[in-house]
């Protein structure tokens, strides 16, 4: 089937979001730091099952095709962008959805799973982290300058946004998120994961030079009942470099 793209206002904004499949179990797909649904989850709109998924791919505010507004990162922009996918998906109708969260769409996720408890089927978080140590802040630091990115991964981001606005956009979201570092405990979250009550998948490639193992652990410890998959040969684009695998995983767990 085919892939519809289009745009709904949403608490003050137009998202731009994906839409594709006819299944009655509908799945929103949120994507990482400066993502989009198209950038971040091409084999996902491509290959899941369409016949059992609705699937749902959206830009957060300030990414993608949902600009304006510019991005920025307010000490809320979690919980924001938490109540915008929520809102998104009611405004389409869905009365009841899973979240598929990658990096900071994980982090989205999480906070969206457990403050609309009844709106969550179930939840796939991979690449996220519930909380930010000085030692991510190091990591962060690292990747702030795009034009030390390789070539694979900027060409795309580039291309959607031009130069200036990724670069800018990188750097703010450094200092958005490293400032969660300054609270002692460096919580993003960590308080919100036994408030989870929905069937909880975790994966996390084992090679993810981003997010440290510790941070799926951590999450995997204080959501009750959740699951964990570590993948040994994996980064932390592991559904995307190994899509197949990922894909029937999840969908195994979405059933």
């Amino acid at each position: 089937t085919s892939v519809k793209s289009a745009k709904i206002q949403v608490n003050g904004v137009h998202l731009h979001y994906q839409q594709t499949g006819e299944g009655s179990h509908a799945v929103l797909l949120l994507p990482g730091m400066l993502g989009s649904g198209q950038t971040d989850f091409g084999p996902q709109l491509k290959s899941m099952n369409k016949q059992l998924f609705t699937i749902v791919a959206w830009d957060p505010r300030g990414y993608g095709q949902s600009i304006p507004p510019p991005r920025d990162f307010p000490p809320d922009f979690f919980e924001r962008d938490a109540k915008d996918a929520v809102d998104l998906m009611q405004a389409l109708k869905f009365k009841k959805f899973s979240l598929l969260g990658w990096s900071d769409g994980g982090i989205t996720a999480l906070i969206a799973a457990a403050k609309y408890p009844t709106l969550i089927h179930k939840l796939v978080v991979w690449g996220a982290n519930a909380s930010v140590t000085q030692e991510d802040v190091k990591i962060y630091n690292g990747i702030r300058d795009v034009s030390k990115w390789s070539e694979k991964v900027k060409k795309p981001l580039e291309e959607m946004y031009g130069h200036k606005y990724f670069a800018k956009t990188c750097e703010a979201w450094v200092d958005g998120i490293s400032r969660f570092a300054e609270k002692s405990d460096g919580s993003i979250c960590q308080e919100l994961l036994p408030d989870i009550r929905c069937p909880t998948f975790i994966i996390h490639g084992e090679k993810d030079p981003l997010v440290p193992q510790a941070h799926a652990e951590y999450i995997h410890k204080h959501i009750k009942g959740s699951r964990l998959l570590l993948m040994p040969k994996a980064k932390h684009n592991l559904h995307l470099r190994f899509a197949e695998d990922f894909n029937r995983q999840v969908e195994e767990f979405l059933r």
